[in-house]
């Protein structure tokens, strides 16, 4: 045998001794009650998720499979997220790539799928809802929990860089809230052992995770990484009609951007940047299910994304 062929021997046994599997991961958004919610499975502890096969024609193709064999839910709107590799992610027995996508959806009637689980993303990341101010979770928990792991560092340097990323990640010290830091928050409090998922299989000495349902593996950061995605994308392409109904009134748009931004806007400003982008349409109708006066009915301009390109909401530029 020459070395060529030997070389080829070793590189087929030392991938099989390392065997890397790909998983694909899918963060499926929809509106629920006027928030955001996700696609769960497994009590809500999981994102739907299922190897990459041979059988599969593409990423897409296998993740559509999956979400749909595990929830009965079919996709529309998709996009890769990211991918996911550290080694640590899983196990120290095993590698698994991640290869995530972001799915923007609507709810079905209820109880049209058992197996569809939808779970608000506050529940798992209390802290970042602050369309009535600051919440509880990040006043009276986070600023004092992250001060003191900060000054737990024993070197200077290392303490004033971790109170620096505290505050800027969550607004301390005067600095505005960014919400699109959604990650940077999440790691950042893995970084401090102050959720869950970083104090699994420690001893019992370990702080007490903050408050927010945990989820399996590294699901929770794909979900963070999911939400600060999509609360960029929101502001430059127009992403949100994906989470509207056919027709709506602009208040209802409104609140759904809120929601998904996790901050107030000002309404007079928000209508007349919807106007000014030509994003909708009146349909002559009206609703009185918001209460009050009749409420103009408006549907998304899908034919402007052919005239020329177009922005997003433009949101969160302008705050209440």
């Amino acid at each position: 045998m020459d070395d060529r062929a030997k070389g080829i021997r070793k590189g087929k046994a030392a991938v099989k001794a390392n065997d890397v599997k790909a998983d694909l991961i899918a963060v499926v958004v929809a509106m629920n009650g006027g928030g955001p919610c996700v696609l769960t499975v497994g009590q809500e502890a999981a994102l739907p998720s299922g190897p990459f096969e041979l059988a599969h024609r593409s990423l897409q193709s296998g993740l559509r499979g999956w979400v749909e064999q595990q929830t009965g839910h079919p996709l529309g709107y998709i996009e890769q997220l990211y991918t996911f590799a550290d080694r640590d992610r899983i196990g120290a027995e095993e590698r698994v790539i991640s290869i995530s996508y972001l799915a923007l959806t609507q709810i079905e009637d209820a109880g049209a799928a058992a197996r569809r689980s939808w779970a608000s993303w506050y529940d798992y990341f209390p802290w970042e809802d602050h369309r009535s101010g600051a919440p509880a979770a990040v006043l009276q928990d986070l600023r004092p929990r992250l001060r003191e792991w900060a000054d737990s560092a024993g070197d200077a340097a290392v303490r004033l860089d971790r109170r620096r990323r505290a505050a800027v990640a969550f607004g301390f010290d005067d600095r505005s809230w960014n919400e699109e830091f959604a990650l940077q928050r999440y790691e950042l409090l893995y970084e401090a052992a102050l959720v869950e998922e970083a104090i699994r299989g420690r001893p019992s000495a370990a702080p007490t995770p903050v408050v927010g349902k945990s989820m399996i593996a590294d699901h929770r950061r794909i979900l963070a990484t999911a939400i600060a995605r999509l609360r960029s994308k929101i502001k430059y392409r127009p992403v949100v009609f994906e989470l509207m109904p056919p027709l709506f009134t602009l208040l209802q748009l409104q609140r759904t951007v809120e929601a998904l931004s996790g901050r107030l806007i000002n309404k007079p400003n928000f209508r007349r940047l919807i106007e000014q982008q030509e994003l909708v349409e009146k349909t002559g109708e009206t609703t009185t299910e918001t209460g009050g006066r009749p409420a103009q009915l408006y549907r998304f301009r899908h034919d402007i994304l052919d005239e020329r390109p177009v922005a997003g909401t433009k949101l969160p530029l302008t705050r209440a």
